[in-house]
């Protein structure tokens, strides 16, 4: 857990550095160009479309009747806009996330190996296409579980636990791969996914319920649903900023992951003389200090067995 909070803190500092939001900027506009259109000229043929469909089921005559009991009128006015949005939000939000996993997460991890993470060694145990394929591969999965428990959605408790459960799934399986793929080997990678899943999960998890945050405010009133093609540029950048912030805080907590991993197979396989083992690496308490502790172990350990050096002898 410590691991965990530490990476947030030093997640959300380097989030406020200038380049970090600047890679905001990227992806926002593509989403915004894209889902932009979409809103602008699609709105109202496909909410029309949505009430028709509607009205011709018994089932929403029901819910119809049911809220109108209550006087609640603006059901009928808002149903249409609720389903289009419900089916809008997912599309966003991965496409969001797939601009950061492929154009933002590089970048980050370039950011942090000049400033934190410079001993470590790039093994390259990824790919692009690699990314691509765990992407693409996660997003079905997503899209198809999304479909299937999108009826729980519109259910209390069931809006708050399972919509951020699939998110945090889904961020977990995408950022791991890109934050280690550039510095990690293959092997490595799978170790420390495997060693590691629980924490992984809880910060995919956390981050799942910062992307619900905009989607709630979406559902929170009426208003803000039939304004969604106003104001949807905004959620659209608070997609971003939130997997940009994602991105950081897998980065911080799987980079120092595999910097402990790597100073612990190095003290594992560190020579002998005599049967003693000699001492390893001190325990590290900043990245930045990781290649120095472990360089200073290995040049004490190289020097600890030889007989000090005598003075020369002095001259008669």
């Amino acid at each position: 857990m410590n691991d965990i909070l530490r990476a947030l803190g030093r997640a959300l500092v380097s989030l406020l550095h200038p380049r970090m939001l600047w890679l905001t900027a990227m992806p926002f506009f593509v989403s915004g160009l894209i889902w932009g259109a979409v809103i602008w000229f699609g709105w109202e043929p496909f909410t029309d479309f949505l009430r028709l469909w509607l009205e011709q089921w018994e089932f929403t005559q029901w819910i119809y009747r049911f809220f109108g009991y209550f006087g609640v009128d603006s059901v009928r006015m808002a149903l249409a806009p609720f389903i289009l949005v419900a089916l809008l939000v997912p599309l966003i939000v991965v496409t969001a996330l797939l601009l950061i996993a492929g154009w933002s997460m590089p970048a980050v991890l370039r950011h942090l190996s000049r400033r934190h993470f410079i001993h470590l060694e790039a093994r390259k145990g990824g790919s692009f296409w690699g990314s691509l394929g765990q992407s693409l591969g996660a997003t079905v999965i997503f899209l198809i579980a999304a479909l299937v428990t999108l009826p729980l959605w519109l259910v209390p408790p069931f809006f708050a636990i399972v919509p951020p459960l699939l998110w945090g799934w889904l961020t977990y399986r995408v950022m791991t791969y890109d934050a280690l793929a550039f510095h990690a080997s293959a092997e490595e990678r799978k170790r420390i996914v495997r060693e590691r899943r629980l924490p992984l999960l809880v910060i995919g998890v956390a981050t799942g319920l910062l992307g619900s945050l905009p989607t709630l405010l979406w559902v929170s009133s009426v208003i803000m649903i039939v304004l969604f093609p106003v104001i949807a540029l905004l959620a659209i950048w608070l997609y971003v900023v939130i997997f940009v912030f994602s991105a950081l805080w897998f980065a911080h907590y799987c980079l120092r992951a595999l910097s402990r991993l790597r100073i612990e197979e190095a003290a594992h396989h560190e020579p002998t003389l005599h049967g003693t083992v000699l001492p390893a690496a001190t325990t590290l308490t900043h990245e930045s200090g990781d290649a120095a502790g472990a360089a200073g172990a290995a040049g004490a350990s190289g020097t600890s067995g030889a007989p000090p050096m005598l003075p020369p002898p002095e001259g008669r």
